[in-house]
């Protein structure tokens, strides 16, 4: 069994254990049931603006804007000198053949990698296939299990404590962008006593018990252990509610120096209007001035206002939240349509979308 992912109480600027506040009635609602309004306002945009596609046409260097189906590579390739230099190392490994392990270390070391790397799926979402590698042999593996003729990205693991989810928007015609959410995420963890196992801990905590293993779930940490009084186990690499994580809205964090930052990277991206920027921080006085922080992932029009699911939001509030990124993302659409760029079709869109839901369904589960 791989070793757990242990952490301790950073300072009081670094999130790395917060209370672990029981799930909220958003996150305990069912999936169907939060897209009845959300669906319902869609249409309503649709038919507003003449097209249930449109916010497709908001960046369009990407699949479908982002909506659903592009990969993250789509982002990283389309990356200049300054934005590359704020993200992680990455590689791809295609899947059609999988690489010796001696290819494989000459794939990494080009890259500028080495063990521990992050494993993920180039088409997924929600942390869907994450894994963290510590070896060759798990890696070997994971591609073994992975769909043919599919690709994976490998990334430097970044060990900052903080994560952060950073919602950024720019009208085509401007000069500048702003950014218009902030999320700060937080990993599954226990806190030991120094007396029960972390089966115990974990089961006697509402939003842990999520982090149980299933088909997309694989959990790596031993549930026999007894961690010391005040010892932080981190339960899982991802950071998803659907294992247990916490999303707290951090819009108090958001800065001019941090806004300067943001939008310089987001310009370093040729027709990038909307999106997510998922990042690791090393502190949030860090974050706040703009520095310190390491970019994971970019999410484009399909991406979640993720703030809304913090325990402390209201459901009204939550709702607030996501049909106001539904409506920019349905404004910003409309701006670049009337640029001369075409909404990708409904039928097109459905099939992006089932692929994506085909694929996300074989991937070898997070850990």
């Amino acid at each position: 069994m791989s070793a757990p992912l242990s952490l301790h109480l950073a300072a009081p600027q670094q999130p790395v254990a917060p209370l672990a506040d029981p799930p909220s009635l958003l996150e305990r609602s069912p999936k169907w049931l939060i897209c009845v309004p959300l669906t319902l306002q869609w249409l309503w945009l649709g038919l507003r603006y003449k097209s249930f596609t449109l916010p497709s046409a908001a960046n369009p260097a990407i699949t479908a804007g982002g909506l659903v189906g592009e990969g993250k590579l789509e982002y990283f390739n389309s990356m200049g000198p300054l934005a590359l230099s704020s993200t992680a190392d990455f590689c791809a490994v295609s899947t059609h053949c999988p690489p010796l392990a001696s290819a494989l270390l000459r794939i990494m070391h080009r890259a500028g990698l080495q063990f521990p790397v992050v494993a993920k799926p180039d088409l997924g979402l929600c942390g869907y296939g994450v894994r963290l590698m510590r070896h060759m042999d798990d890696l070997q593996a994971y591609l073994a299990a992975f769909p043919v003729n599919e690709v994976v990205v490998l990334q430097r693991y970044l060990p900052q404590p903080g994560e952060a989810g950073i919602f950024y928007h720019r009208e085509p015609d401007a000069a500048h962008g702003q950014l218009m959410g902030l999320a700060l995420r937080y990993f599954p963890q226990v806190i030991g006593d120094g007396k029960q196992c972390l089966g115990a801990l974990i089961d006697a905590d509402p939003r842990a018990q999520r982090v149980k293993s299933t088909p997309q779930h694989a959990g790596t940490f031993d549930r026999a252990r007894v961690p010391a009084l005040g010892e932080v186990v981190r339960l899982a690499t991802i950071g998803s509610t659907r294992v247990g994580g916490l999303y707290r809205d951090g819009a108090v964090h958001i800065t001019d120096a941090l806004t300067t930052a943001i939008d310089a990277i987001a310009r370093d991206m040729p027709h990038f209007h909307f999106g997510r920027f998922d990042v690791r921080f090393d502190s949030l006085s860090e974050l706040e001035a703009g520095r310190g922080f390491t970019i994971m992932e970019v999410n484009g029009a399909g991406s979640e206002a993720i703030q809304a699911w913090d325990p402390a939001t209201g459901l009204a509030n939550a709702f607030r939240m996501i049909f106001q990124k539904q409506r920019l993302a349905f404004a910003t659409g409309h701006a670049m349509r009337q640029k001369g760029i075409r909404p990708i079709s409904v039928l097109a869109l459905a099939r992006l979308n089932y692929r994506q839901n085909r694929l996300t369904a074989a991937y070898p589960p997070s850990n």
